[in-house]
């Protein structure tokens, strides 16, 4: 995790004393059930909790043990059991390691899918705000970069907010599939301890029974969470790529909000550049790199290796703490962005009509011209206008075939811009609701 592009309430899930309570409440609860079966004593489970409950583990005590044992989980547990006592010989009966360390990540991951979730609400407010503000405002749309025919900016939002809808989907899919607790001890059979344990455990921590484990939860579970991750950050770049073209001097048609004081390059002066943009390019990029080693963690020796470990370390807080950070500034940024529906219209002209081309197109087809012969009709007369020779409604005015089938106000009939927006608000309602 790089401070940079970290918010501390997602960055407190992956510390280790976070890490260390979940491990002992895992402990501790299990230990219940233990006692509940009679497998322990019921007073060395209500000391377990009434000595380390509220306990600040001593990092650098774990980590001084591990550096010996060169095992995290022991180390803890002996640790713990110089803060319990005699009564921790009763900890950690029938696990094994991964019982507490898969079961803790999920937990670790489900806290993630809860800020995640929040945070493209946040995209999704300011994105409904910005779209509904600039429901009619007319743009042009583009495809390939060239001018294509109309829309509305806020047409542009609102496939965005779209979007956006399907990853907060996805994201509550994600979580409730990496939501398991296996508490099942050595390879899964739970042989040394009863599936009641794993029961409770998981009801303790929010989470389901894993229906079967091997010695680990089944790394496909995690390796769709990150896939959706992946997916949410390509949305992330897809919009803050549509913010940097706009931006773009000869476009100017949105600019991220320059605020006092910023300085946009430390040679010229004048530049106002779309960094925050950038960034979300960047960090977009970041996320998904941390798809594939979570697809690869999924082929595992037999009932367990470790292959996987050293990898999700890594992955798993610097994945959603990078997607975490991105969506916040994304929010932000769409909240506060400077929109320009002057410099949209002067786009929408620039090509002197060009942009109603298709309508001519139908136009003359309905009137009884081949469709081979009205493409060739109209792009006769685009083609100058193209090269900056003429205006398009002057050109096919003065063309004689065309006015075999178009009279002058049918022909002008054709360049109205609302024609293109009379389905924006059955969108909308389609994106938004009725409301």
């Amino acid at each position: 995790m790089i401070s940079r592009y970290t918010r501390p309430e997602m960055a407190a899930i992956w510390e280790a004393q976070t890490r260390f309570k979940i491990w002992f409440e895992i402990e501790a609860h299990a230990a219940d059930a233990l006692a509940e079966l009679g497998v322990i004593p019921k007073e060395a489970a209500k000391t377990v909790w009434a000595k380390a409950r509220d306990v600040i583990f001593d990092v650098a005590r774990i980590d001084e043990i591990e550096r010996e044992t060169k095992h995290d989980v022991i180390a803890f547990l002996t640790h713990l059991a110089e803060i319990v006592g005699p009564e921790a010989r009763f900890v950690h009966q029938g696990m094994t390691s991964s019982d507490v360390l898969d079961t803790c990540l999920n937990v670790q991951l489900t806290r993630a899918a809860d800020l995640l979730i929040d945070d493209v609400d946040k995209v999704l407010k300011a994105l409904k705000k910005r779209a509904f503000e600039h429901k009619m405002t007319p743009t042009i749309g583009r495809s390939h970069g060239i001018h294509a025919e109309p829309v509305t900016f806020g047409l542009k939002l609102a496939y965005a907010y779209a979007e956006f809808t399907r990853a907060r989907e996805r994201l509550v899919a994600a979580r409730k599939e990496i939501a398991t607790c296996a508490i099942s001890g050595a390879v899964g059979t739970f042989a040394q301890i009863d599936p009641r344990v794993e029961e409770h455990v998981a009801k303790a921590m929010g989470l389901v029974p894993e229906p079967i484990s091997t010695q680990v939860i089944p790394r496909d579970r995690h390796a769709m969470y990150f896939a959706t991750l992946g997916v949410t950050a390509s949305s992330v770049e897809r919009l803050a790529t549509e913010i940097r073209h706009l931006q773009r001097t000869e476009v100017l048609e949105a600019e991220e909000f320059f605020s006092e004081g910023q300085k946009g390059s430390s040679a010229m002066p004048h530049k106002r550049n779309p960094v925050l943009s950038e960034n979300l390019t960047g960090l977009s990029r970041m996320v998904r790199a941390y798809v594939t080693p979570a697809m690869e963690n999924v082929v595992l020796w037999h009932e367990r290796d470790i292959s996987h470990s050293s990898a999700e370390r890594m992955i798993a807080p610097d994945a959603t703490v990078t997607l975490d950070f991105a969506l916040n500034r994304l929010a932000g940024l769409i909240d506060k962005l400077l929109i320009y529906p002057e410099n949209m219209m002067k786009n929408l002209d620039r090509l002197g009509g060009l942009i109603h081309s298709q309508r001519l197109l139908i136009a003359l087809t309905q009137k009884g011209a081949s469709r081979e012969d009205a493409y060739r009709l109209v792009q006769r007369n685009a083609m100058p206008v193209w090269r900056g020779e003429g205006d398009f409604q002057t050109l096919l005015k003065k063309d004689a075939e065309v006015k075999k089938y178009l009279s002058d106000a049918e022909i002008s009939e054709q360049f109205d811009l609302g024609y293109h927006l009379k389905h924006v608000d059955t969108i909308f309602k389609r994106v938004f609701g009725e409301a």
